[in-house]
Parts: C-alpha cells; sequence; structure tokens
C-alpha cells in the first residue's frame, strides 16, 4: 500500500525527451580543442556522468544543441551486448573551458510539471531497477541497443510529494556529493605523485639546480643531498651523474602467480580490463571457479602494479592495494621484488610515455596487444636503492589517501544502491517536513 500523500504517475505526464542533434563527423576530433559532444561512453553503468573519453567538436552548432550547466541528459543508444547504459540518466557538470553539445544519441529530458517532481529526484527515479528493467525490455536492436523518448516516458511509478522528494534527493545527493569529492581528490593527489616522479626521474629537476649552483626548492638538505650536481653522456643522452638505466624486469617478478585446478580458490573476485581504468578499479565481479572467465587466472597481491596488454591504449592499469582479486591474464602483473620499490614502479609502468609506447609497440587489428614481458622492458634511470626508498616515503601516502578514497567510495556507492530502491518505493519513509 503507498505510502499517504504518493500517486500513480508515468514519466510521460511528466516530461518531454528531445533527441539530440547529428553533428557532422567532418568536425570530430578525440584531442581538444573544441566543445566535448557528449556520448554514451559518458555515462556510468549504473548511471551518471563520466569525464573520460570525450570526443570534441570544432563545427557549427545549433544554440538549442548547446547543454547547460545541470541539464538532465539520457542515454538513447548503447554500443555493448548488454545495453550497460542504455536508458540511464546523468546530470550535465559545470565546465569553465568548453560547451557540452546534446548528440544525437542522447536525450534530454525536460520537466513539464516542476510543480510535481523535482529534476534531482526523477535524475535518482531513473537509476532504479525498475526503470532499467522496463527500458532494457522494451529495447530494440542486437548488437546496438536502441531506446526511445516514447519507449522511457511509458514508465510508470509512484511518486511522492515533492518535501519527501526533496528529503530522497538530498540523502542520495549527499552520498554522491562526498563520493565525487574523493573523486577530484584522488585526481590531485595523482597528479602531485606523477608530477613528483616526472620531477626527479624523468626532468632531473634536483639535478639541473644543483649544477647550476642553487639548492632544489621544497626539498630538504638530507634529500638534496642524495642527487648528483652534474650529468654525464650516455647512449640515450644526458643523464645525473652516476645514475643507470635499467628496465623494470631488474626489480619486478612478472606474472608470479597464477591460479590451477589444484590452488584455486572456490570463489574468486574478478578484475578485468574493462572496469580497470587509469588507476580505478571501478567494479569486480565475484565468480565460483568453475563459472568463471576462463581469462581470471592471475592471483594479485597488495603491491602489484598491473597493466593491461590487450589495447594499451585504453590505460588499463592500476596499483593493486587489496587482498583476494584475480586478474585478467590481459593484464601483465608486476610484484616488486622490495616493498620500498612499490610506488616507483607503478609510476614508471603507467607514465603517460609508456602507455604510448605499449599503444605503438602494440600488434594485431581488432586487439592490439603486446606479451607482458614488453611491458616488463619498461627503461628508466635508476638513482639507486637510496632516493627510490625517499620517494616511496614522499609519495607513499599519497597513494595510501587515494586508495582510502576509493574504498570509502566503494562502500558509499553500495550504501546508495541499497537506500536507493527503499527510498524511491516508499519502503523507508522520510521525513519530508
Amino acid at each position: 500500500m503507498p505510502n499517504k500523500g504518493w500517486t500513480s504517475s508515468s514519466l510521460g505526464e511528466l516530461v518531454e525527451i528531445k533527441h539530440g542533434f547529428a553533428f557532422k563527423g567532418e568536425f570530430f576530433s578525440d584531442r581538444p580543442p573544441g566543445n566535448v559532444l557528449l556520448t554514451p561512453g559518458n555515462f556510468s553503468i549504473g548511471g551518471g556522468f563520466k569525464d573520460d573519453k570525450f570526443k570534441y567538436y570544432n563545427g557549427p552548432v545549433p544554440d538549442e544543441f548547446v547543454l547547460k550547466e545541470s541539464d538532465l541528459i539520457v542515454t538513447m543508444t548503447d554500443l555493448s551486448k548488454q545495453g550497460d547504459t542504455l536508458g540511464y540518466p546523468a546530470i550535465v557538470p559545470r565546465s569553465d573551458s568548453h560547451q557540452y553539445l546534446h548528440n544525437q544519441r542522447l536525450g534530454k529530458v525536460e520537466i513539464l510539471k516542476d510543480s510535481l517532481i523535482l529534476k534531482k529526484y526523477l535524475y535518482y527515479l531513473m537509476r532504479t531497477d525498475e526503470y532499467r528493467n522496463e527500458i532494457l525490455a522494451s529495447a530494440t536492436g542486437t548488437t546496438v541497443k536502441h531506446t526511445s523518448p516514447n519507449r522511457i516516458k511509458l514508465f510508470e511509478f509512484l511518486l511522492p510529494p515533492l518535501p519527501e522528494q526533496r528529503a530522497i534527493a538530498h540523502i542520495l545527493g549527499t552520498l554522491d556529493d562526498k563520493i565525487e569529492l574523493n573523486r577530484r581528490m584522488n585526481e590531485t593527489l595523482e597528479a602531485m605523485a606523477r608530477t613528483i616522479f616526472k620531477s626527479w626521474f624523468v626532468d632531473f629537476d634536483p639535478v639541473r639546480t644543483k649544477a647550476d649552483g642553487r639548492e632544489p626548492a621544497s626539498m630538504d638538505a638530507e634529500t638534496a643531498a642524495l642527487f648528483p650536481d652534474s650529468f654525464e653522456e650516455t647512449e640515450l643522452g644526458m643523464v645525473p651523474k652516476g645514475w643507470k638505466i635499467f628496465t623494470l624486469s631488474h626489480f619486478v617478478e612478472l606474472n608470479p602467480e597464477s591460479w590451477s585446478k589444484i590452488t584455486a580458490p572456490i570463489q574468486i573476485e574478478y578484475v578485468d580490463l574493462a572496469n580497470t581504468k587509469r588507476g580505478r578499479i571501478e567494479s569486480t565481479a565475484k565468480h565460483f571457479w568453475k563459472d568463471a572467465p576462463s581469462r581470471a587466472q592471475r592471483v594479485l597481491r597488495p603491491g602489484d602494479t598491473i597493466v593491461g596488454t590487450v589495447r594499451p591504449a585504453n590505460g588499463s592499469y592500476a596499483l593493486i592495494t587489496e587482498e583476494g582479486l584475480t586478474g585478467s591474464t590481459g593484464f601483465a602483473v608486476l610484484r616488486p621484488s622490495k616493498p620500498e620499490f612499490r610506488e616507483f614502479i607503478y609510476l614508471a609502468a603507467t607514465a603517460a610515455e609508456n602507455i604510448e609506447r605499449l599503444a605503438y609497440l602494440a600488434d594485431g587489428a581488432a586487439y592490439p596487444a603486446v606479451r607482458p614481458e614488453v611491458v616488463a622492458d619498461t627503461a628508466f634511470h635508476y638513482a639507486g636503492n637510496h632516493i627510490v626508498s625517499l620517494f616511496s616515503k614522499v609519495v607513499g601516502p599519497m597513494l595510501r589517501s587515494i586508495a582510502a578514497n576509493d574504498h570509502e567510495s566503494r562502500t558509499l556507492i553500495a550504501l546508495g544502491d541499497m537506500l536507493r530502491p527503499k527510498l524511491l518505493s516508499g519502503e523507508l519513509k522520510v521525513d519530508g517536513s
């Protein structure tokens, strides 16, 4: 029995959904500058906005297809067989650097009766299993899934009064805000760690500063003393005096453990390439070993660096921080020979320049790939154990904070997934006063 004041409704009574514009492919680009042409790839599984894999557009744009901050959009097409994002909503974020464009694969949701439904409440309503199941059930297409405004508008539900909508949206929005804050903090922390790595081991800033007769900035005297004050000629050009050129293979075990029929546990928690994106394991899947994908073989331990060898340009890499994970054979697993090498190995193996190198070396048309040994052959300038150990002490807290934030965000996501259906069905009552 519905709660007091809750009424039966359908989306068609409350909203209009407008198709986007067919922008001309001749003006598309994978890199800036340009306005961002949003696609289904900018939607998260489960709903929400993703600011990666942007498509840029540098052609003429009709004003009515420029999206505004806080516009509600929905995917009308999904390229995956499972329809991973089909019908899910996202809210257009603020941007000071570009405009977001409304293309033909997306629907723009416009509320007709804002006295009856709040946009933020509607956003969470369109992330429920009930809504999702109806969209998938009515979808057309096999390889490419499609829905339409009319199909979306057929969805029926119980609508609470505005005060309760506001309270529900506030609870769920608070969780989302914290998850987004963690994401931004992690971006900053990772950028800081990579900046220090590049400064010390690629640009040799402390060495150049000392060679100029100055003391390195933001570095105590004890740390600065570890760096030389001159360069020497090598086959790879000028490098700090006394530094050697090695490959990661000197400091890691490559793919050190794999499950077999004898050693495998009854159940595994599987990490695949698709859900590992540029330092983040976005999700895992639990499988009984007998039903697990055939590629689920690599044993992962905290401290391992995993780098995707299939389509390496996608940046499927991460630093493992948790026990009990199993990785795809599509990863090269780099296990440090010493704990203090962990941060250095992760940042060296996943530096943008190295990911570009792996992408260049990848063979194959449909599935370009490199052998795991190619990842282990990543070359770098080795400064000696003392500097690498110190680097670990400087950067380690940053990467541990990233891991802690990721763990908290996964907990919050699970909490939101549990609360959302209970709140939006009225099973869990809130005070809307």
